[in-house]
């Protein structure tokens, strides 16, 4: 008998449901989608509306809310990882291993800093009762 995690690979959205069920997210049609296209293929770095418009062209019916709430939901169950680079500006990363990111202040794009590569010599104490996490480091570029 053929487990149906095996089954599921072979279908277009297998993998997508997949990831979806392993985060504990009901694979609703619109998430499905979603995952899709953000999932497959290599890591990166998207903004809600340039996924909105991903989804647009290829057909996808759905609502900048939806891509918002999905993005944060993919977030919270550690699909992804938010880069928030100013007040008005957030990423949202496929990669969530530890790393670190040059951002592009002309062309607002991410790239990817391996966590080997910095080095954070020293933190300040916690608050009672907290511990650290994570440490994101955003190196932000200028161009000449």
């Amino acid at each position: 008998m053929i487990h149906a995690r095996t089954q599921n690979r072979g279908r277009p959205y297998g993998p997508a449901l997949e990831r979806l069920r392993a985060a504990g997210l009901r694979p609703t049609r619109q998430r499905l989608a979603l995952a899709k296209l953000l999932f497959e293929g290599a890591d990166r770095h998207v903004s809600a509306e340039v996924l909105h418009e991903e989804a647009q062209g290829v057909g996808i019916r759905v609502s900048l809310a939806t891509i918002y709430n999905t993005l944060h939901q993919f977030t919270a169950t550690g699909l992804m990882r938010e880069i928030v680079v100013d007040s008005q500006r957030s990423y949202f990363d496929t990669n969530v291993t530890n790393h670190h990111h040059f951002f592009y202040e002309s062309s607002g794009r991410l790239q990817d800093i391996p966590a080997e590569e910095v080095r954070v010599a020293r933190l300040p104490g916690t608050p009672a009762g907290t511990r650290v996490s994570r440490v994101d480091v955003v190196v932000r570029l200028a161009e000449k």
